[in-house]
């Protein structure tokens, strides 16, 4: 009987990783601190890094001590995705591809196996084997989880960066005192189109603008829905007290509008910014004279 309760205490290939990343968290962690994948993101302090090294070994310990061995999703790896997404951020805005970020996941599997390789080369061959391919495959999994996250960041990155772009390439500009423009250039799609209506409204809060010019001259084409956007954005900022003049319309635009049959009756329209702005000037009560006409003494 004592001997058959031996077995039964006896610890599964999984346990034992999941103890023996416990034991040897500190020196699993010393030494990925010198792994490119920490070294290169933690550059002001190794202790850094070393912190970092415990948290990840920490996590595989809880994963392996669940049996998710296998699972992306484990609740161990949960704590640490924050922690992985700033590393692997950090690794990509280095300009480190995906597949460099998978070798240096990967090169932190060496000396974790060496560790047990040490740890358990008493051990029966199959016994060890197990243990062995037990570890790799943890370790497989925690690349997946990199690499899941890498991925993700980078797809927010992208976003967050093409907002900032769809920002810079809509500026509102004040001409003059109440007066503000949006010179459009490219393609309007619905995303830019939001961008476009929320900083014209949003200027013409700031700027107290009685009008509002939107420039067309560097759009490309007109469509229904391009015009749909347009139509909503001068309602909009009628709505905000100003009043919306959209210039630039080319001879070839004006073709597809009429072919289209879009209605912008209701919309003021100008050939060019200078003939809106003209407009605008007149509506405030400035009066535009040139320095050929100023400088000049009646006979």
């Amino acid at each position: 009987m004592p001997e058959q309760d031996t077995a039964d205490q006896q610890l599964t290939p999984v346990q034992e990783v999941a103890t023996f990343l416990r034991n040897r968290q500190e020196q699993i962690a010393q030494r990925w601190a010198d792994a490119a994948l920490f070294r290169t993101v933690f550059t002001h302090s190794r202790d850094e890094a070393v912190e970092a090294g415990r948290a990840v070994v920490d996590a595989l310990a809880a994963v392996a001590a669940a049996d998710g061995v296998e699972d992306a999703e484990a609740g161990g790896f949960h704590v640490v995705r924050e922690q992985l997404a700033r590393t692997a951020a950090a690794r990509a805005r280095a300009g480190s591809t995906v597949t460099q970020i998978s070798a240096e996941v990967d090169a932190l599997r060496p000396p974790v196996t060496d560790l047990l390789l040490a740890e358990f080369g008493a051990s029966p061959a199959v016994h060890l084997r197990e243990c062995t391919t037990t570890l790799t495959v943890l370790m497989g999994t925690l690349r997946l989880v990199v690499l899941e996250t890498a991925l993700n960041e980078g797809e927010e990155l992208i976003t967050r960066q093409r907002l900032q772009l769809m920002e810079v390439a809509t500026p509102v500009i004040k001409l003059w005192e109440g007066v503000v423009a949006v010179p459009l250039i490219g393609t309007l799609d619905s995303a830019r189109s939001q961008v476009v209506m929320e900083r014209l409204l949003d200027s013409i809060v700031e700027q107290h603008a009685r009008f509002a010019i939107l420039d067309i001259t560097g759009v490309p084409t007109v469509d229904s829905l391009v015009a749909q956007h347009l139509m909503k954005t001068v309602a909009a900022a009628r709505l905000m007290g100003a009043e919306c003049i959209v210039s630039g319309i080319r001879p070839p635009i004006a073709q597809t509008i009429v072919h289209l049959g879009i209605d912008l009756s209701s919309v003021l329209t100008r050939s060019s910014l200078a003939d809106a702005l003209a407009y605008a000037l007149r509506k405030l009560g400035t009066d535009i004279v040139s320095s050929d006409t100023a400088g000049s003494e009646p006979r």
